[in-house]
């Protein structure tokens, strides 16, 4: 934690937008890209070619970032690890860490909070597109928030993954200690 607090401090040193300001140029570039596509004409359309130009321009830059922080590498879990680079790493398929491990990063990071309600997540599978995590023990009663929790961690990490699907494993079938006395003919 303390890492990011220096983080944090060289940013606001430097001028640099903190994680707040990203954010709400990010919904401004959402909300301006979304009036571009609904206008008609080649005024718009070049405004949206540009746009993707740019960030076609800047995908190679970060590939050749990459290229010189080769994955395993301190310089590179430093880049992943940072919230707009690993979105945007993920964004130009060049995210050193796999779909997989980024997932199991997640949930082993929310292990703490989730076991103060009782409550461990597990990854059951993950695919190109689907993530499944299982989770076992707490109450049902709490597990809306719980849902929502593991879905945001993780979709924080794997933003290209179409959906987190949250369930609950299912519980241990009860046995009856008589059942365990009788045989199939009739009782011990």
């Amino acid at each position: 934690m303390a890492e990011r607090d220096a983080v944090d401090e060289k940013t606001a040193e430097r001028g640099r937008l903190d994680d707040q300001a990203v954010a709400r140029l990010l919904e401004r570039l959402e909300e301006t890209l979304g009036r571009l596509e609904g206008m008609p004409g080649p005024s718009a359309e070049a405004a949206l070619d540009a746009v993707a130009i740019l960030a076609e321009v800047y995908g190679e830059a970060l590939s050749r970032v990459m290229d010189r922080a080769p994955a395993g590498t301190a310089v590179a879990a430093a880049l992943a690890d940072d919230e707009l680079l690993g979105h945007l790493l993920v964004l130009h398929d060049i995210h050193p860490e796999p779909l997989r491990r980024r997932v199991e990063r997640a949930l082993d990071g929310l292990a703490s909070v989730l076991r103060t309600h009782g409550v461990e997540a597990r990854l059951a599978e993950v695919t190109a597109d689907v993530a499944r995590v299982r989770l076992t023990g707490g109450c049902s009663s709490g597990s809306e928030p719980v849902r929502q929790a593991v879905e945001q961690a993780v979709r924080a990490v794997a933003p290209e993954l179409g959906t987190v699907e949250v369930s609950r494993a299912a519980p241990a079938a009860f046995v009856p200690a008589e059942a365990l006395l009788t045989r199939p003919g009739g009782p011990v």
